[in-house]
């Protein structure tokens, strides 16, 4: 299988490059930079590609010519910009840029359209083509959050992913919704996940748990795909 990640530097991105494969698959990680040092697993081909999607068209072109010949099976789409006071208490709308505003509808909702629309002639030749977009749930109604830029694209998430499987139905296309609350960054995929979870007494989501709830979805037949998964943690009242 071969697996694109976009978003892979750090983060949930890089805890996919850690943690999802077996034997034999590829993984690719995008980013704006290569990493000094890729992750070695034993059985797992990893590769990178230097790509900002803060100029979609330009980046596009690059990641296409690369996967064009030897194909892809699954892309996930991990980036997600917010705004520099997102989440902080201080945070308000009129404080911020319309530059910053730009960027973020960029990178989270035309960087992910443009780079789908290059990628699927490539993808569909997969005898199970997926696509697995890594929103929010900033992105659902009643999420209780005054954050506009970022919420706005995590909305449009779902209206791609919509447009997507009515478009290629018939050419067996999965696209899948991850409607994330808070996560646990500070702890990667090394820390064990009993102690990972107990980070944030209960309001942050391990990284662990995402990534073993898309390995599930990449074990899933060419029959079957799951739509959306909302995933807060256990104690985030809004949900």
């Amino acid at each position: 299988m071969r697996i694109m990640i976009v978003g892979a530097s750090q983060g949930l991105g890089r805890a996919f490059i850690e943690g999802l494969g077996d034997g034999g698959d590829h993984l690719i990680g995008v980013s704006r930079s290569v990493p000094a040092k890729l992750p070695e697993r034993a059985g797992i081909e990893t590769e990178w590609i230097a790509a900002d999607l803060a100029s979609p068209e330009r980046a596009t072109a690059g990641v296409v010519e690369v996967v064009a010949e030897n194909g892809l099976d699954v892309l996930i789409y991990n980036l997600g910009l917010w705004e520099s006071r997102a989440f902080e208490q201080d945070y308000r709308f009129l404080a911020d840029s319309p530059a910053e505003i730009q960027r973020i509808v960029t990178v989270n909702v035309s960087g992910a359209i443009l780079l789908i629309q290059a990628l699927l002639p490539t993808l569909l030749r997969s005898p199970s083509p997926r696509i697995i977009l890594t929103g929010s749930t900033s992105g659902l109604p009643g999420h209780g959050r005054p954050e506009v830029a970022f919420g706005a694209t995590k909305f449009a998430l779902r209206g791609i992913a919509e447009a997507l499987r009515e478009g290629f139905r018939d050419q067996g296309l999965a696209v899948t919704c991850l409607q994330l609350g808070y996560l646990n960054t500070e702890d990667d995929l090394a820390v064990p996940l009993e102690r990972a979870a107990r980070r944030g007494d209960g309001e942050l989501v391990p990284m662990h748990d995402v990534v073993h709830l898309v390995r599930t979805l990449l074990m899933l037949s060419p029959s079957a795909y799951v739509k959306e998964v909302v995933l807060p943690a256990i104690g985030d009242t809004r949900f």
